[in-house]
């Protein structure tokens, strides 16, 4: 790929003529050129046409056959959380109990400065020894300093004996556990002092590691998923201002506290949010325990935990969407996912369902859906904020959701076809750090469900994890290349392009030129991944890939 100007450093706005490839767009599905105007798509059509906008343009892009699409929106991401994970300790590729604490000890040993040691990933589910590591071996292997191990999840953690030295009270708390990994409240306080002790310059240096992770994955915008019980206002506030100083992905803020008047739903929009939404919990995960069942584990004798009941769940929906706020809530386990329908639809008793349903609240995760809650969704006009690696991650047989639930129960969570079926809209993220930012990897995942009932196109995940995060926040102007459209996009290395649905007969019409079908990448298991090579965020180059 090849650009006829070098890149400007000042921050303005150029037309641009890119031509020479395919453009993934619904205007035209042969386009090979598109026009970039003040920020927005100007123009979408044929090499041909082409030639009539090259004299009138700042600089033209020779794309040599790349693949130009909407950037990405990841739909759920804990951006400073993904900075650390980036930068500091990561045991998601712990093979073993004993690789997990020799990655500790190096760590520990190679930051001998921190006050606090940070680290995530690890998954005890994944090894053979299929325990967390004790108090006690973490003291020795952190050579006695505070240390913060969320598990992979992020709802339950692993600590030193010096961190809860700086929680006074922590053993009085919900959650607390002499020596198991510790949940709810005590989860909660041993985090914010473990992030408390980061400095203002470590924040920063975290977001902006993120981001530019993003961006080199193309991804174009971000939904910050923020709270009380996740990180702090200082956390929220400083990123959203960072992401407007500097060019990189959009940065949205969701912020997870209850609102019951006015007067809270105004604080919310002071802190830059735009719902309170997010990981409002209602439940916690399956993978600790606490994501609330309306059966017992399969390998534990109770139903997780519940944090909040149709009636506090109709209030906040009353009271957001009376202030025009859009509410959202975490909700994983089945009997956690009714609780929301329930008080989605108490709230709907109330103000009228058209008023709900334009609100377009969310639910985050949606993992144990029922044929009923999944028509409920569609009347309400919930927007399921999904996450496709969990399935990858932890779907099938013998996965960890079949070791918490049993086969047959594990065997319907994550149903996105009967989710599209039903017209529920879908929008698709990470969780980042829980699973990492890969949004070809995530349409993967989805179109190769490890249940293959639950399987969807290519096409249909693609356009959950671009458009559909855009309309998840009240956008339908965005998230595609028409006409009129921001100018969010990015250029990919890839093979041919082809149409893959679940029902090979869809797929064969799909392909035919009849159909007019514009293709995508080949995300079959084992194909290689497109490879990022420009991102653009409001006609602003945020992103090249280095020597292309």
């Amino acid at each position: 790929m090849t650009d006829s100007t070098a890149p400007q450093s000042a921050p303005e706005h150029r037309t641009v003529l890119l031509r020479g490839g395919d453009v993934h767009s619904p205007a035209d599905p042969f386009a090979t050129a598109m026009v970039v105007e003040r920020g927005h798509v100007a123009w979408v059509g044929s090499e041909g046409a082409a030639d009539a906008f090259a004299g009138g343009v700042d600089d033209v892009v020779d794309l040599e056959g790349a693949l130009v699409t909407p950037a990405f929106t990841d739909a759920h991401v804990h951006t400073t959380a993904t900075g650390l994970a980036l930068t500091g300790l990561d045991l998601s590729g712990a093979r073993t109990l004993a690789d997990a604490l020799d990655l500790v000890r190096a760590f520990a040993n190679s930051h001998p400065a921190e006050r606090v040691l940070l680290g995530h990933g690890w998954d005890a589910a994944r090894w053979p020894e299929r325990r967390h590591p004790s108090r006690a071996e973490l003291d020795a292997a952190a050579g006695g300093r505070a240390l913060y191990l969320p598990r992979i999840d992020v709802h339950s953690a692993v600590v030193t004996t010096a961190l809860l030295d700086l929680v006074p009270g922590v053993a009085a708390m919900t959650g607390y556990h002499p020596d198991a990994p510790l949940t709810g409240a005590a989860h909660h306080a041993v985090r914010s002092a473990a992030h408390g002790a980061l400095s203002r310059r470590q924040r920063a240096d975290a977001q902006r590691a993120a981001l530019r992770h993003a961006a080199s994955l193309g991804i174009g915008t971000v939904h910050e998923c923020a709270g009380p019980d996740i990180s702090d206002e200082e956390d929220l506030t400083g990123l959203l201002a960072l992401a407007a100083e500097q060019p990189g992905p959009r940065v949205f803020g969701l912020w997870a506290e209850q609102v019951t008047d006015e007067k809270s739903a105004r604080r919310i929009r002071e802190l830059g949010a735009i719902g309170a939404a997010g990981d409002l919990f209602v439940d916690g995960s399956l993978g600790s325990h606490t994501a609330c069942l309306h059966e017992p584990y399969a390998d534990a004798p109770h139903t997780g935990t519940a944090h909040l009941d149709a009636a506090q769940i109709a209030a906040h929906v009353t009271a957001c969407t009376e202030a025009g706020l859009q509410a959202g809530f975490h909700a994983i386990g089945d009997a956690a996912v009714s609780a929301v329908v329930e008080g989605v639809r108490a709230a709907a008793e109330t103000l009228g369902l058209a008023r709900i349903r334009a609100a377009r609240h969310r639910v985050e995760h949606a993992e144990m859906l029922t044929p009923e809650t999944v028509a409920a969704f569609a009347e309400l006009g919930l927007t399921a904020s999904v996450q496709p690696a969990f399935d990858a991650a932890w779907g099938g047989t013998e996965g960890m959701y079949a070791q918490r639930l049993g086969v047959e129960r594990a065997g319907t969570l994550n149903p996105y076809a009967a989710l599209l079926r039903a017209g529920v809209p879908l929008a698709f993220g990470s969780d980042s750090p829980v699973t990492p930012l890969d949004p070809w990897g995530t349409v993967r995942a989805a179109a190769f469900h490890r249940t293959p009932e639950h399987r969807i196109s290519v096409r249909a995940g693609f356009t959950a994890h671009t458009r559909g995060g855009w309309r998840a926040i009240g956008r339908d102007d965005a998230g595609l290349l028409v006409p009129g459209a921001p100018a969010d996009y990015a250029i990919w290395r890839t093979d041919d392009l082809l149409v893959q649905a679940p029902d090979d007969r869809v797929a064969r019409w799909s392909t035919d030129p009849r159909s007019g079908t514009p293709g995508l990448p080949d995300l079959t298991p084992g194909a290689e991944l497109p490879v990022c090579l420009r991102t653009v965020v409001f006609g602003q180059t945020v992103y090249v890939r280095p020597n292309e």
